[in-house]
């Protein structure tokens, strides 16, 4: 019978306790604690210490329910917990973990496990409005610096527009149009599948692309006459890619309306920088042929420079066409 009881109260022991703190409001936590029990009257002696000037909202509320001891609390601490440490005396001397999540009034969440080796965390702080500004500002100029089809439907509209003033004026409508897409599918309004919108974007890239080539006719398409237009319609389309990686990467709920904007403008400088890169090595290269070869001889091979690329763009984006369109079949 010894050795039951022994076996009994070791199993008891080794299953897994229970911490959550959910803020409720500045400084105002809600508190479940769990820890594993024996019948209605023994419980692992592990107690929960909170930091210092934490004051009690009403009386604790504490049962016993399959198998454990649950205490629920009301508390509240001048400053919040952020920065503080909490610990769970006792929790060295038994066998048994603790899984601990905290949940900010802001909707952020932190997990932890602690255990007999570890038994105390510190309550990490919630990001302030200016960390999370330059985080998604940074994200939003490596998202497209290093996005090579948003990158290669920018280059392909700079050479089609040429002009500084159209140009800007191009870039400027695709960042409206895919800035509205963006926000629409990032706070749920639309929802619409990764795989065609990625094959979709890689068909607009082709498409641009075939306009280079139709502007050298004599009577140039709505594309050359009208790029702005056909920037932004697109731009809808490239805004839910951009949606896909700021899915992953998510919004901090306390801060959804900074997050969006700077990453909308991390994605207008770092193609302001591309665009402003590819239209100042252009005009140094046209000023060398224009110097080496004559005004008329460097504006043909500039021509003929812009066919080339033309072809390679989509080419290019044939190829990403094909990928993700068979991936759908896969």
């Amino acid at each position: 019978m010894a050795m039951l009881l022994a076996q009994s109260a070791s199993s008891d022991e080794l299953r897994p306790g229970y911490l959550q703190l959910r803020e409720t409001g500045p400084g105002a936590y809600n508190v479940l604690f769990k820890i594993p029990a024996r019948g209605e009257n023994l419980r692992l002696a592990v107690y929960l210490k909170l930091p210092e000037g934490t004051q009690e909202v009403g009386p604790p509320r504490a049962s016993f329910s399959d198998g454990a001891y649950v205490e629920r609390r009301s508390i509240r601490r001048e400053g919040g917990l952020a920065g503080q440490a909490v610990s769970l005396e006792g929790l060295s001397a038994t066998s048994t973990d603790v899984l601990v999540r905290v949940e900010s009034l802001a909707g952020a969440t932190q997990t932890e496990r602690l255990s007999p080796t570890k038994t105390a965390f510190i309550v990490q702080a919630v990001a302030g409005a200016g960390e999370v500004a330059a985080t998604y500002l940074r994200l939003g100029v490596e998202h497209i610096l290093f996005g090579f089809d948003h990158l290669l439907f920018v280059l392909a509209l700079v050479i089609l527009v040429r002009d500084w003033h159209r140009v800007a004026v191009t870039v400027t409508a695709f960042t409206i149009a895919h800035s509205i897409t963006l926000a629409a599918a990032t706070l749920g309004f639309v929802n619409v599948p990764g795989p065609p919108v990625e094959a979709t974007i890689a068909l607009s890239i082709m498409l641009v692309s075939v306009e280079i080539l139709n502007a050298r006719g004599e009577k140039p398409s709505l594309t050359a006459r009208l790029p702005w237009l056909v920037a932004f319609s697109f731009g809808l389309l490239h805004g839910f890619g951009f949606a896909g990686a700021l899915t992953e990467v998510g919004l901090p709920q306390h801060a959804i309306p900074i997050a969006l904007l700077l990453f909308n403008l991390g994605v207008e400088i770092g193609q302001l920088i591309f665009v402003a890169a590819v239209l100042t090595v252009g005009a140094l290269f046209r000023t060398a042929m224009a110097r080496g070869l004559g005004s008329a001889l460097a504006q043909r091979t500039v021509n003929r420079l812009d066919v080339f690329a033309a072809y390679a763009i989509g080419t290019v984006a044939a190829f990403w066409l094909i990928e993700r369109t068979t991936a759908f079949f896969v």
